[in-house]
């Protein structure tokens, strides 16, 4: 069985072929391309035509191979577009990177305290979920491109939209809005009513594995496209990647590690409480059985923010020289909080990190090695932080860590997140979101029965990579002072 996933990421996107013998997966790329925040005036935006030019192309090039079985399409969540009743675009796709958000918080939180939308969403308060987004638009005027818009899709829906005509919700990608009740299943009335958005603006809630719609007879015609299925998987990709997991156990803590890295655990169903508001853990849904609990971290953000600085310097580095530079420098020399808000937006961030290493220590990173260790320690710091967090929330040890997604393959990283955490890594697969994604259609075409079987295929097709804990006396050591810092790193 050929199966079609299209993942959009904030660095670039791809569409896979993944190809089922009954036993194994095997992967081929049929094409991919760079993504990433456009600065236009005041506000950043997505090149969403450029993102839905480079999805027809694949599918113009996947239409050769005639036994495609479906299609299944995620993204970063929180981001959307707003259609008139004739289906047109109304305005561009704006980045949850946008500072509008920041700019307008006191708006949203002066109508709904940050406590209350936790009890009602479970969602962590953060600057670029939807609701803030939402809340952005009204105190900036733009009020009336809600009122008059026919729909708000989320971007994997209106990826969707665009391919089959159909509306939908995704679970998955609502569920993070920050204006989803998990206790009704669908958009929480009391927000909706705070914020005065009509329920009628978006679409009806669809879970993981139900058939969204099929591609449309006029894209068959004029763009040579296959009559596909698409499947609604896990739109939001992290849900996608916490699938392809290989390790089934209640005990191991998952990091999704890309632009974001997502660390968590999985639960049955949300747990919202007092103390997951006051750490701010996001309750996040998932396949049903697959919640998540999990913190936001900024992830290889700051290292791929820092590759495009050196860049408009005229030099290149890649992932792997930047891992070799960082393994040369002194360690333990600089700590910063890789989740403070000046790291957020795009931009001159080898000059940020030096600048808050400065205020904190009155020197800085002089080179590109001790800049990348500075980020790399910093976040297994972070790691470690948070996992403490997650144990004292759930009450539940972990045993192991499993990085998925690109990070995986980074053995530097995995190598000191095991020394910091004192846990075995598991690292991999690489492409976890491409691979749960593709999970939920073998579920949906009944080519395998559940999740924990799925992870056995994934295991078996790609096997991945084991870190023992090593030094952990100078990385508990190290781990004190960076605790002692006040401010955010000790939240």
């Amino acid at each position: 069985m050929n199966l079609l996933a299209f993942d959009l990421g904030g660095s670039g996107g791809k569409l896979l072929k993944g190809r089922f013998d009954g036993n194994r997966i095997t992967l081929s790329t049929i094409i991919s391309f760079d993504n990433g925040p456009v600065p236009m005036g005041s506000g950043l935006y997505w090149n969403t035509p450029g993102i839905y030019r480079f999805l027809l192309q694949g599918l113009q090039k996947a239409a050769a191979d005639h036994d495609i079985f479906s299609l299944g399409i995620d993204s970063f969540s929180n981001d959307f577009g707003l259609i008139d009743k004739h289906g047109e675009l109304l305005t561009p796709v704006r980045c949850y990177r946008d500072d509008r958000t920041a700019r307008y918080a006191g708006y949203v939180y002066e109508r709904a305290s940050p406590r209350r939308l936790y009890e009602l969403t479970g969602n962590q308060n953060a600057r670029f979920n939807t609701l803030m987004q939402l809340g952005a638009m009204q105190a900036a005027g733009q009020g009336w491109l809600l009122e008059h818009a026919h729909k708000m899709l989320f971007l994997p829906d209106l990826l969707v939209y665009f391919l089959t005509g159909e509306i939908t919700a995704e679970y998955t990608i609502a569920s993070v809005s920050q204006f989803f009740s998990f206790a009704d299943h669908d958009f929480c009335g009391e927000v909706l009513n705070i914020f005065n958005l009509p329920r009628d603006l978006f679409g009806p809630v669809l879970m993981p594995g139900a058939a969204a719609g099929t591609v449309s007879d006029r894209l068959i015609r004029e763009q040579g496209l296959s009559p596909l299925t698409v499947i609604s998987v896990c739109e939001h990709d992290t849900a996608s990647a916490y699938l392809a997991s290989p390790l089934k156990g209640g005990d191991t803590i998952i990091i999704s590690s890309g632009t974001w890295s997502l660390m968590g655990r999985e639960l049955e169903a949300p747990l919202i409480c007092e103390a997951g508001f006051r750490h701010n853990l996001a309750n996040e849904g998932g396949y049903p059985g697959h919640h998540r609990f999990l913190r936001n971290v900024m992830g290889s953000w700051l290292i791929q923010e820092i590759r495009a600085g050196c860049r408009a310097r005229g030099i290149e580095y890649g992932y792997a020289d930047l891992e070799k530079e960082a393994e040369r420098a002194e360690p333990f020399a600089f700590f910063i909080d890789v989740d403070d808000d000046a790291f957020f937006a795009p931009g001159n961030m080898p000059e940020k990190i030096r600048g808050a290493c400065l205020k904190r220590y009155g020197a800085a990173p002089d080179d590109i090695g001790s800049l990348v260790r500075c980020v790399y320690e910093s976040l297994a710091m972070k790691y470690r932080r948070n996992l403490d967090i997650i144990e004292q929330v759930t009450g539940k040890a972990i045993k192991t860590i499993n990085i998925v997604g690109g990070g995986s393959k980074d053995g530097l990283m995995c190598r000191f997140t095991a020394d910091a955490c004192g846990r075995p890594v598991i690292a991999g697969p690489r492409e976890a979101t491409v691979l749960g994604n593709i999970l939920v259609q073998l579920i949906a075409a009944g080519e395998i029965d559940s999740v924990d079987q799925g992870r056995d295929v994934i295991a078996a097709s790609f096997p991945p990579v084991r870190y023992e804990p090593q030094n952990t006396g100078r990385w508990e050591e190290a781990y004190r002072r960076y605790s002692e810092i006040p401010g955010p790193p000790t939240d």
